[in-house]
């Protein structure tokens, strides 16, 4: 088991400040979130668009100016329609090229929502997966949700 990692300023402020020194250009967010027995929620990008067929976390772009966990707010209710109640630890980051080429890190922390029912509004499905749909998500997910099940452990 690993122990949680605390969301706070000042790491919300180490971590933005390390991506910056690392040439990263675009901060991006997302939200391992479970409900009751488990299961995460994972997202559906269409097939027309920038890496469409993709299963992957509620994520979006920070926008100039928010803090990534504002961020998070924002994009888990835009995208789901769901409500942050709780934002309990940071589980790690990875690097992609975006859709135009920016340099792009995303921060990815487990939270707590309200409620279960998903309205989606950038997806085409959603699923509640348990452990086995899990590993349909890219590789660096995947090991996102690996730091989750060891702190859920």
């Amino acid at each position: 088991m690993i122990a949680p990692v605390p969301v706070d300023a000042a790491l919300l402020q180490a971590l933005t400040a390390g991506a910056d020194a690392d040439g990263i250009t675009k901060h991006v967010v997302g939200a391992v979130l479970a409900d009751p027995t488990g299961r995460v929620l994972l997202l559906h990008r269409p097939e027309d668009e920038y890496l469409g067929g993709l299963w992957e976390l509620p994520s979006g772009g920070v926008e100039p100016g928010e803090t990534l966990t504002a961020a998070l707010d924002r994009e888990v209710a835009e995208e789901t329609g769901l409500t942050i109640t709780g934002i309990s630890s940071y589980l790690g980051h990875f690097d992609y090229l975006s859709g135009s080429g920016r340099r792009t890190r995303q921060f990815n922390f487990a939270a707590t929502v309200a409620g279960s029912e998903v309205r989606l509004t950038e997806h085409d499905f959603h699923e509640w997966a348990g452990t086995t749909g899990q590993h349909k998500t890219s590789e660096a997910v995947q090991t996102v949700l690996a730091a989750w099940h060891q702190l859920a452990a």
